[in-house]
């Protein structure tokens, strides 16, 4: 591991005073913030992160979890997973939001691991975590190789020809689902970002994975309230059961009158390049007596415009057949 300074800041206005001397908006950023550290430290012996300095945030206060002021739910930075995960609040009124953080990863690092962080996670493609191998997202302009190599786990939509790697968090799906705003602190002022715009598709800019800009700090995360009678569920499919990444996932919710849908949101993971939500195939199910023709119309509309590669064609049906059952469960 390269070598690098660390520094505990003593408030959120220190931290970002540190951190505004960061260079780069994400790649080659000097500073780095750590709370949890289960992806930086790796990324760091790995070769892929290289900060001159560390900065410790654990300090700060952001970790409280409660009843945002409209009576949703505030979930702060530092946050651990498990804490969120087995929050009465969260279990009673979000309960896609437990499920989703329950399938990643170790209770191990459940413990350790952040909201923020596990936001802010780097993507799991083979060849970005190889500093031997070329990658657009760690090496601007050094190609993408697993175009036409290994990307059976990557993904199918929001790719460019400079980056098909997929977004491999899946709290973020769930938070997706549920209308997740994310509230940023940085040299500007403070300001509020709703999660579908926090994160940026790759384009011609495959290293920018979000808004964020140095000197940002994420102060919390806030979900507005559940609506009444919502019945939600988080479905995902993957190689194995234990510690392992989504092949597909669905985060869905459904409110039900009179044997119709009222109304009904959902997000995929798995298969985009940021967790994935088209409202539009929302639109469709109001009104809607649930069927699986009806699921299935809905999904082809949330998957128009995939492109998959020659290894991960079949995530398309995949992606289908989780959503048509996650929407079967909330609407049964």
């Amino acid at each position: 591991m390269q070598g690098f300074a660390f520094q505990r800041a003593a408030d959120a206005a220190a931290a970002i005073a540190l951190g505004a001397g960061a260079g780069t908006a994400q790649q080659g950023a000097r500073v780095r913030f750590l709370a949890g550290g289960t992806t930086l430290i790796d990324l760091m012996k790995l070769g892929v992160e290289t900060p001159e300095t560390v900065v410790d945030i654990n300090h700060l206060g952001l970790d409280g979890i409660g009843r945002a002021a409209d009576g949703g739910l505030a979930i702060g930075a530092t946050a651990r997973n498990s804490d969120l995960a087995h929050h009465p609040i969260v279990l009673a009124e979000y309960p896609a939001l437990s499920q989703a953080i329950l399938a990643g990863a170790s209770t191990q690092l459940r413990n350790a691991a952040t909201t923020a962080g596990n936001l802010l996670q780097r993507t799991r493609c083979m060849y970005f975590r190889d500093p031997a191998s070329a990658c657009n997202k760690r090496a601007p302009g050094s190609g993408c190789p697993a175009i036409g190599g290994a990307h059976r786990m990557l993904a199918i939509l929001g790719t460019s020809e400079h980056c098909i790697a997929s977004n491999p968090s899946d709290m973020a799906v769930a938070m997706l689902m549920h209308d997740a705003v994310v509230h940023v602190q940085g040299v500007g002022g403070a300001r509020q970002v709703p999660l579908d715009d926090f994160f940026l598709l790759p384009g011609d800019r495959p290293e920018r994975e979000n808004v964020l800009e140095p000197g940002d700090l994420i102060t919390e995360v806030t979900l507005p309230p559940a609506e009444p009678g919502a019945r939600s569920c988080y479905l995902k499919l993957r190689d194995r059961v234990s510690y392992e990444f989504a092949l597909v996932s669905a985060a869905v919710s459904a409110t039900m009158a009179e044997g119709r849908i009222v109304t009904a949101r959902f997000a995929l993971g798995g298969v985009g390049t940021k967790p994935w939500r088209i409202p539009a195939a929302e639109a469709i199910l109001a009104g809607q007596a649930p069927d699986a023709a009806l699921f299935r119309r809905a999904a082809d509309l949330a998957l128009a415009g995939a492109r998959p590669q020659r290894q991960n064609g079949f995530k398309l049906e995949l992606a289908r057949r989780c959503l048509v059952h996650a929407l079967t469960q909330v609407t049964a």
